[in-house]
């Protein structure tokens, strides 16, 4: 897991969920190229996960609350046999962090069987689910995922394929979701038309597997084949792969520019594009725009690290291993009182005092949310004898939230929505801070022809939203129609 200055008090940023599917030829087990899968994209999701898989006609699933590696052991992985399989890996961004809300779902309809993992938030879930409810529906769940699993089934009996519900269920559906679903006979990926979330396509000799990050195709060795293009679906059965693109009408292309900043794993690459590559570009921006004499680049473990060697290569100044990161912290690491959250970050985090003695340093991390605990590594680096901290953030300021499932708070509570930067500057107890400039961003991915969404920075929102998405995002009592006073406009 990355952490941010604000994650040592669970207030900065979480990652997305994680999906994972293979059709397999029988070279490899399903459930154990999942089990692989899942580990590979556990940065995206520390709260549950699960596996469902396809024997013969027969789906079958296990799920519960923890690590990958806490959940499944051997013995489940062996009673988990089949041909197909489905995965997911859960942070909760809509609805409770309970075991309920596990994924994969599994849904037994008048039709058959169907298995959904999904990642994204919908903007429109909550209006479809009480149309659904007055229709009868009862659901068992309260994430988006079951909207898309009760439209896919009530679809289904109208349509003559799974795959056709599919794309009728789309047409209905606002928002963020990258699909995997799972037929007694097909498995089924889907992306939505904005392509908010990344999914990729690879293959294990015959078998055609699927994951939100190629770095999880690289787990349980299958090539990369190429990323799920907005609004496509893709239905593999019987060992062939066919693609169809539903009318969805013309969407921009907006995928999550904070995969590359943030979220993604460093070995990933997503839409054409390396995400070490693209750190590195912000670190190189950085160094530009907000140059500083300073004796070392550091880089705040891990989600600094890229972005600092590439300030360090362009400025000049030696990138140095400075803060050693303690891994093995679980999940339920508690601080009991106010007093102890110093003491957390000593935990969590180190500086090797004898490296930062005396020397004038530029520390890189991703971001700043809300600022609470802004200070505690410039205070820890002090603390060991530093003379200077720079601070330099690889994003630009967090000025709106997020409703395509990054979890981004109201704005009310961050930080850069209430303070000026040379406030944040005082607040961090730093000696200058750079934030990396909004227009930067096509330069940070090289220029390269990705569609993105920046949302959280401009407030311009690719994707409708309703004001049941709004509610208890915005800042109280606006009107939402109107230019908020820190800038930009709910689109």
């Amino acid at each position: 897991m990355n952490y941010s200055f604000d994650s040592f008090a669970k207030e900065g940023l979480h990652e997305e969920c994680g999906v994972f599917g293979i059709s397999s030829d029988g070279s490899i087990s399903p459930a154990y190229a999942c089990y692989n899968g899942l580990l590979a994209l556990q940065h995206r999701g520390q709260e549950s996960c699960g596996i469902s898989v396809c024997d013969d006609g027969v789906i079958d699933y296990y799920k519960n609350m923890g690590l990958v590696t806490e959940v499944f052991n051997n013995s489940i992985l062996d009673s988990l046999s089949g041909q197909m399989g489905i995965a997911h890996v859960r942070y909760s961004t809509a609805g409770a962090s309970v075991p309920e809300n596990a994924q994969p779902l599994v849904m037994r309809y008048k039709k058959g069987t169907l298995s959904v993992a999904h990642n994204g938030n919908l903007t429109n879930a909550v209006e479809i689910r009480r149309d659904l409810e007055k229709h009868g529906a009862i659901f068992q769940t309260t994430i988006d995922s079951e909207v898309i699993c009760y439209l896919i089934a009530r679809a289904r009996l109208k349509c003559h394929s799974v795959e056709v519900a599919i794309a009728e269920t789309m047409k209905k559906i606002e928002g963020a979701y990258s699909l995997l679903v799972m037929s007694p006979q097909k498995l089924i990926a889907a992306r939505d038309p904005h392509g908010f979330r990344p999914l990729c396509m690879g293959k294990y000799n015959n078998s055609y597997v699927f994951a939100s990050e190629s770095a999880a195709l690289d787990a349980c060795g299958a090539k990369f084949i190429r990323d799920v293009e907005p609004g496509e679906i893709i239905v593999v059965k019987d060992g062939v792969a066919n693609s169809i693109k539903p009318d969805l009408g013309e969407k921009k292309k907006s995928l999550c520019v904070f995969e590359y900043i943030y979220f993604a794993r460093s070995d990933s690459f997503i839409d054409g594009v390396s995400v070490y590559e693209a750190r590195k570009q912000a670190g190189r921006i950085l160094a530009r725009t907000f140059p500083v004499e300073a004796d070392m680049v550091i880089g705040v473990p891990e989600s600094g690290i890229d972005a600092a060697i590439g300030y360090a290569e362009e400025s000049g100044i030696p990138y140095e291993k400075a803060i050693v990161k303690n891994s093995y912290i679980g999940r339920t690491f508690i601080k009991p009182s106010q007093k102890e959250r110093m003491k957390s970050v000593r935990i969590k985090l180190n500086p090797i005092a004898d490296m930062v003695k005396g020397k004038r340093v530029v520390m890189i991390d991703d971001s700043i949310v809300r600022g609470t605990t802004v200070d505690r590594i410039v205070t820890m680096l002090r603390d060991a004898g530093a003379k200077e901290v720079h601070m330099r953030i690889s994003s630009p300021p967090f000025m709106w939230p997020c409703y395509y499932g990054t979890d981004i708070p109201s704005r009310g509570e961050l930080i850069a929505c209430n303070h000026t930067i040379e406030e944040i500057t005082r607040l961090s107890g730093a000696d200058s801070l750079g934030y990396l400039p909004v227009e930067t961003l096509h330069e940070m991915l090289n220029f390269a022809p990705v569609g993105f969404c920046h949302g959280c920075f401009t407030g311009e929102y690719p994707a409708s939203t309703t004001k049941v998405t709004l509610k208890g995002k915005e800042r109280g009592g606006m009107n939402f129609a109107e230019k908020d006073p820190c800038g930009g406009t709910n689109n």
